[in-house]
């Protein structure tokens, strides 16, 4: 199916919605002053070796120590070591104060911080360089086996017999001819050796290398055969684009466009709207029924429920047909959401062995189309799916919210009744400590309120045990959980 890409660019973030018959299917955004880090290469400084987790902690100039784990030392596991020779411990191979060349391969995501990886890969258009490893791999998206021998032997035509390093050869590389291919290999060592000779003269930590823009990415890797067009609402971006996809992607430069209207780009195709849509737990259903989405930190929940769709034959019909619909949307939400980790999605259950296999089987189709390295391991004993999706960055609630400052990102506060008796606990408490003239509450209006009303009296007889007047105040800008005795 044809998929139209856009980008809306402003100096603060750039956005791109990849659409599908007018439908947003993906949503990727970058900010100016967060850019993503996954492809960076750094020279980096040991800060500490945890030899009880086989792990070190690597200063490479953020906020928060990367984390490098010894199965990603790539030099000691292949390099240095016998192939069934034991693993050598961290503690022997790195020490606090070393530099060492890095790069990122996970995005600090929460309290994380980013993760990293000494085997270096540079991404180019039709191939991505391995300087390190003389390994050739093929995508799996190419599944032809005909096809990824051909493409195997004309790589190795194109590179000279002392090679040192490897590549993996790219989807986009089945239709490429060996000049273009010469063009992305030349380009990829030419920039290596830039970055290797900035590494021994650079103190730790140093940026050496920073991965494309969004918007230069877009063009590199989602942009391809099945794509009608791609506008872009800034002239400026729209030039840079232009020359960019002039020298490394020729095949989409006949797809920019550069828009021009009154009305915004995201506006005008419903993104915006979809956007909003993607940050609300409750997903409505085009037959009635309804997902429920919540995500933590260990793992996103998938709920499935009828909701008013009644159907029109029998009831393990209509469960039918709203588990069908929902493995669609949830497969969208997934990648609209940017949800990785581990998956549980609750289907409405089935007693039919042949429903469960078919929603299986819609879910898995539905999947097919992701980016994402995905792996779907069926129904589990209690009737749940479970599934995992690779996670390279931040969620769209992540990069665009925050948790509620009133609840904390609990999702619920306490009721008023509950802080009126912890009020009263509290006066309690330091009546026994202080020996006060006069008790005062800062509270909320809606905890005022009920202390007026309904608890007027748990108030007073409070008072007249503690033996001293409790006076009331309201502080507008407190949430409904906060309060504060004052001692007169």
């Amino acid at each position: 199916m044809t998929e139209d890409i856009l980008i809306n660019c402003t100096p603060q973030e750039t956005r791109v919605g990849v659409m599908q018959a007018g439908v947003p299917q993906e949503l990727h955004i970058e900010r100016a002053a967060s850019r993503g880090l996954v492809g960076n290469i750094y020279v980096g400084r040991v800060a500490r070796v945890l030899p009880g987790m086989q792990s070190a902690f690597i200063q490479i100039g953020l906020e928060r120590a990367a984390f490098l784990h010894v199965a990603d030392i790539w030099e000691e596991r292949h390099k240095t070591q016998p192939s069934d020779a034991p693993a050598k411990p961290i503690e022997r191979i790195l020490s606090e104060g070393q530099s060492r060349l890095v790069q990122v391969i996970k995005d600090p995501i929460g309290t994380k911080g980013a993760r990293l990886s000494t085997q270096i890969s540079i991404a180019g258009r039709l191939v991505v360089y391995l300087p390190q490893d003389p390994h050739i791999g093929i995508s799996q998206r190419i599944e032809d086996e005909t096809e990824r021998q051909l493409l195997r032997e004309k790589l190795a035509q194109l590179l000279p017999a002392d090679e040192t390093g490897g590549f993996i050869i790219r989807t986009v590389a089945e239709t490429a001819t060996e000049a273009e291919l010469r063009g992305d290999i030349e380009y990829l060592k030419k920039l290596w050796h830039g970055i290797r000779g900035r590494a021994f003269t650079s103190p730790a930590p140093t940026l050496l290398y920073q991965d494309l823009s969004l918007a230069q990415r877009v063009l590199r890797d989602i942009a391809g055969e099945s794509t009608g067009r791609i506008i872009i609402d800034s002239r400026e971006n729209f030039q840079k684009l232009q020359e960019f996809a002039a020298e490394y992607t020729p095949k989409v430069l006949a797809k920019l466009e550069h828009y021009t209207g009154e009305r915004p780009l995201f506006d005008l195709h419903n993104v915006e709207d979809e956007i909003e849509r993607a940050l609300a737990r409750r997903v409505e259903l085009k037959s009635g029924g309804y997902l429920i989405l919540d995500q933590t930190e260990a793992m996103t929940t998938v709920d499935v429920n009828t909701g008013g769709y009644v159907g029109t034959r029998s009831f393990d019909d209509t469960i039918f047909k709203t588990n069908l619909e929902a493995a669609h949307v949830i497969a969208r939400q997934l990648r609209l959401r940017n949800l990785g980790g581990i998956i549980i999605i609750d289907f409405i259950d089935m007693e039919s062995i042949e429903h469960r296999a078919a929603v299986l089987a819609e879910l898995n189709k539905a999947l097919a189309r992701d980016r994402t390295r995905i792996t779907v391991n069926g129904f589990t004993g209690l009737g749940l799916v479970e599934m995992t999706r690779k996670r390279t960055r931040e969620s769209l609630e992540h990069v665009l919210c925050e948790p509620c400052a009133t609840c904390g990102g609990r999702g619920v506060v306490k009721t008023a009744q509950t802080v009126c008796y912890e009020v009263l606990r509290e006066i309690l408490r330091e009546a026994r400590q202080f020996n006060a003239r006069e008790f005062r509450i800062l509270a909320s209006q809606s905890v005022i309120d009920l202390f007026l009303e309904e608890e007027s009296q748990s108030l007073a007889m409070l008072g007249d045990f503690i033996g001293k007047p409790v006076s009331m105040q309201v502080e507008t800008s407190y949430g409904q959980e906060q309060f504060d005795i004052i001692l007169m």
